[in-house]
Formats: C-alpha cells, sequence, structure tokens
C-alpha cells in the first residue's frame, strides 16, 4: 500500500511539473510575476522530486550500465543540472518572487544563461517524460501492430511539433545565438500552449523511441522484431518538421531590424 501511495505521489508531481512547465514557457501569456511565482514553485516541485527519487541516487554506482540506463542518466543528471542554473539565473533577477535575491550574479549573465538553460530545461524535461512512456504503458499490453500505428500517428505529430520548434527559434535560445527571448505577444493564448505542448511532444517521442530502440538492442536476436524501426520513426518524424519548415519559409532563428531590437530593449 505504501508503495503504490509513493508511486501515486511520484506521478502526481510529475503530471504538476510538466503542467508547469508549459506555463513557465508560456511568459507572453502568465507575464513576469506570475511566471516568477510559477518558477517558485516548480523549483519547489523539483527539489520534491529529488527526495520522492533519492533511492535513485543511491544506486548510481551500483549494477551494470546498459544503453538505456546510460542514456536516462545523463538526461536525469543534465536535466537538473539545466533546472538548478535556470532556478538560480532566475532568482538573481527576480523583481517580484524574491527581490531581496536580485543581483546574486552579473544581470546579463544571469539573463543570457536563465534563457539558454530553461529552453534546455525544456528539451530535456521532454526526453526524460519520453523515455518513462514504454515502462508506464507496458502494463497495457498493447499489440505489436498497434504500437506501430501509435507510433506511425505520433510521428506525424512529433513533425508538426519539431517545425514549431524551430519556428519559434528554440535553437537560437539553447545556443546563446540571441539574448533576448522573442515573444508574440499577440498570439492568442491557447495557442501558444497548444505549440509548446507540440514542441514538448516531439522530444517525448525521440525519448520514448530511443528507449525502444535500447530495450530492442538488449533482446535476444530471435525475439528481435523490426529492431531498427524506432530509428525509421524518429528520421522520419525530423524529415516531417524540416520539409514543413522549408515549404512554409521559416528559419531557425528570429531576423531582428534595428527597431525591433529597440522594441525589445524597451521592454
Amino acid at each position: 500500500m505504501q508503495r503504490k501511495q509513493n508511486i501515486m505521489l511520484k506521478r502526481i508531481v510529475d503530471v504538476c511539473m510538466t503542467v508547469l512547465l508549459l506555463c513557465l514557457m508560456a511568459y507572453q501569456v502568465t507575464g513576469e510575476a506570475l511566471h516568477e511565482w510559477i518558477g517558485i514553485g516548480m523549483t519547489v516541485l523539483v527539489i520534491i522530486h529529488q527526495l520522492l527519487n533519492r533511492k535513485w541516487y543511491g544506486a548510481l554506482f551500483k549494477g551494470k550500465y546498459n544503453p538505456y540506463r546510460i542514456i536516462t542518466t545523463v538526461v536525469n543528471i543534465a536535466l537538473l543540472l539545466s533546472f538548478a542554473m535556470t532556478a538560480f539565473c532566475g532568482m538573481s533577477m527576480s523583481g517580484h518572487a524574491v527581490p531581496f535575491l536580485y543581483g546574486m550574479t552579473k544581470v546579463s549573465f544571469a539573463r543570457r544563461m536563465h534563457l539558454s538553460m530553461s529552453h534546455w530545461a525544456f528539451v530535456l524535461m521532454g526526453l526524460h517524460l519520453g523515455m518513462h512512456i514504454p515502462v508506464m504503458f507496458a502494463r497495457l499490453h498493447l499489440t505489436d501492430k498497434l504500437k506501430t500505428v501509435i507510433s506511425a500517428a505520433l510521428c506525424v505529430v512529433a513533425g508538426i511539433g519539431l517545425f514549431l520548434f524551430i519556428r519559434n527559434g528554440m535553437p537560437d535560445y539553447l545556443f546563446f545565438r540571441v539574448p533576448f527571448a522573442f515573444l508574440d505577444y499577440e498570439k492568442a493564448g491557447i495557442l501558444v500552449f497548444v505549440e509548446n505542448v507540440l514542441m514538448l511532444l516531439f522530444w517525448g517521442f525521440i525519448g520514448t523511441e530511443a528507449a525502444v530502440l535500447c530495450r530492442n538492442s538488449q533482446m535476444k536476436t530471435e525475439d528481435k522484431k523490426n529492431p531498427l524501426l524506432p530509428v525509421v520513426f524518429i528520421m522520419v518524424a525530423i524529415i516531417i518538421g524540416l520539409v514543413i519548415n522549408m515549404i512554409s519559409g521559416s528559419t531557425s532563428g528570429q531576423n531582428f531590424d534595428e527597431d525591433g531590437w529597440n522594441r525589445v530593449l524597451r521592454r
């Protein structure tokens, strides 16, 4: 009973973290003050999440490392570090939730680091969630044919998510190519959240297929059925996203003229 309660609590925390992450990525909808308070809530949930999964840390140096365990460990540690940097830099710029922490580090550094690390956290969160989906759905005992149909459908949706990821200039934020976030404040709030969900779904899809690929690599030869199918799905999703992006005439970055940058700097 206690174990089931712990699992349920972990799932609730995971869902809440995902919802808050989507809200944090919708800055133009929430506004600055609410964004900061949601960030505080997210930080608290991250700490709770670590406490609930403390046994994972104790097992880090125990047992063998197969491909799945290696990838999940790298993703988990990178996700925690990106969350920590995002929170630290966010608090260093706080003007509402924790203004007494303003200036803990140079604001210009905090702004650029917060922008990049928050988007890395978004990507890694998607991978983290995706890599746990096969385990969660294993109890449903879906047929291989149904799994393939579902993966094919999600492949198309994931491709749309990649297109939105590129169109919204996310790669530029990840690699410090722009110092400020360029946000469309005229876009409907519901559309912002839908786009965020689709972009997160792309990385979740990558994580899921990577987990399936790792599982296939550990199966006996006679038990393997289309072992490289996850690679095909990933490649197709990427191709769909790139093709849609090319057709739409989008670019991976946001090009600003002098007036555009001045408008951003005045915010």
